[in-house]
């Protein structure tokens, strides 16, 4: 099984890891975008470092898809409010003649398509440590530490992760997706130091992880988990008071488990290429949906005008209250699941075993060691035109 595991991860690499033209040309954007920035500020009248951070700096990007990732820090008596005004065209003009969408994290920054690579230029401040003004304040900090401690065949090894998590549905820590940043794949990867060794612990799931890899907690397991409530833990090496993995959702994390048992049992491509879903004809789905015999209920709404990740936020917690709200009238809610295209549509969809609840429904009363509230309860219901039968 090692040598299939071996034989396939040989494959993969080889289509992920940029070769040297690629490479170059990556860089060579990267640059001009840098310069482009820089240019922009001064003309601005601004001063601010410019710096490449993410994946490219720290060379765990994939060649079929490479993140670009500018950052911009200003000093920190830079006002919040110029950042939405602006740093924004600052962005714009430095990427002109890109597609543009503009992003929100803790505050905004700029998505641009150049030549079929994704660019950010995102807004931070010039902080010492642990004198955050923003989250991204932490970023420059990162970057430099996965540089230290990463080698090149680590690296590869991160790049594999990436691309297994992206197989699998379970990458990326934007609200939209809630799954494993890359910032948290290369700190798995120091930890166990291979990708089969991370599935391999991964697969043996205890229930909770915790990977404090600098050794803050070290003796201080109350501080810890007064700190964190999530059943993974991965301290921020830069920041001892945040958690890495804080963002991964309960179901992507079972997701990743999950596949990285049946990966280690029959390793296989599909797991980094998934075959591309075909969608049903109405027919089949049609069919499909009264063979179930469930009741689907879909509520469709005019889009609301958002960035994407505030947008994906309101979505989420709409979908938790409903959710929550057909469980307290005693719905049995099967699964749920949204979805928008971010223009124009957001459709929720809820499966409950039973659209229509029965007219008669079981009330308990309280025990009967509480003589006060049972008899409250006796009074209410002994005559009561509403009662069916009972109380009992």
């Amino acid at each position: 099984m090692k040598k299939k595991i071996e034989t396939v991860l040989e494959k993969v690499l080889k289509k992920i890891k940029p070769t040297l033209e690629r490479r170059r040309e990556i860089l060579k954007l990267a640059e001009k975008l840098e310069s482009n920035v820089r240019e922009e500020l001064r003309k601005a009248g601004l001063e601010a470092e410019v710096r490449v951070e993410g994946s490219v700096a720290k060379d765990t990007w994939l060649s079929e898809n490479p993140d670009i990732d500018i950052f911009v820090r200003f000093p920190p008596d830079f006002s919040k409010e110029k950042f939405r005004t602006v740093f924004l065209q600052i962005a714009k003009k430095a990427t002109k003649g890109a597609r543009h969408v503009e992003r929100f994290a803790e505050h905004p920054y700029l998505e641009a398509i150049i030549n079929s690579n994704r660019v950010n230029i995102v807004p931070c401040y010039a902080t010492k440590p642990k004198e955050w003004k923003s989250a991204t304040d932490r970023t420059p900090y990162h970057t430099d530490y996965v540089k230290k401690h990463l080698t090149e065949k680590l690296c590869d090894q991160v790049r594999l992760l990436k691309k297994f998590m992206q197989g699998i549905g379970v990458y990326g820590a934007e609200i939209k997706i809630g799954g494993f940043s890359g910032y948290l794949c290369e700190l798995l990867t120091l930890k166990y130091g291979s990708f089969t060794e991370l599935l391999e612990n991964f697969a043996e799931w205890k229930g909770k992880l915790v990977i404090d890899l600098e050794g803050y907690y070290k003796g201080r397991e109350r501080d810890l988990n007064l700190m964190f409530k999530e059943p993974l833990i991965v301290v921020d090496p830069v920041d001892e008071s945040r958690n890495v993995a804080a963002a991964v959702r309960i179901d992507h994390l079972y997701e990743f488990i999950a596949a990285s048992r049946e990966f280690l049992k029959a390793p296989s491509l599909k797991f980094f290429y998934p075959s591309e879903t075909v969608p049903l004809s109405k027919e089949k789905f049609v069919k499909s949906l009264g063979e179930r015999k469930t009741t689907l209920l879909f509520l469709k709404f005019q889009y609301v005008k958002a960035v994407p990740d505030i947008l994906w936020g309101q979505i989420y917690r709409s979908q938790r209250s409903l959710r929550n709200l057909l469980r307290q009238y005693e719905f049995k809610l099967i699964r749920d699941a949204v979805w928008t295209d971010e223009k124009a549509k957001i459709v929720m969809v809820f499966e409950l075993e039973t659209g229509e609840l029965p007219l008669v429904k079981k009330h308990f009363g309280p025990p009967l060691e509480k003589q006060i509230e049972c008899e409250k309860f006796l009074s209410k219901h002994l005559n009561s035109r509403n009662s069916l039968s009972g109380p009992y």
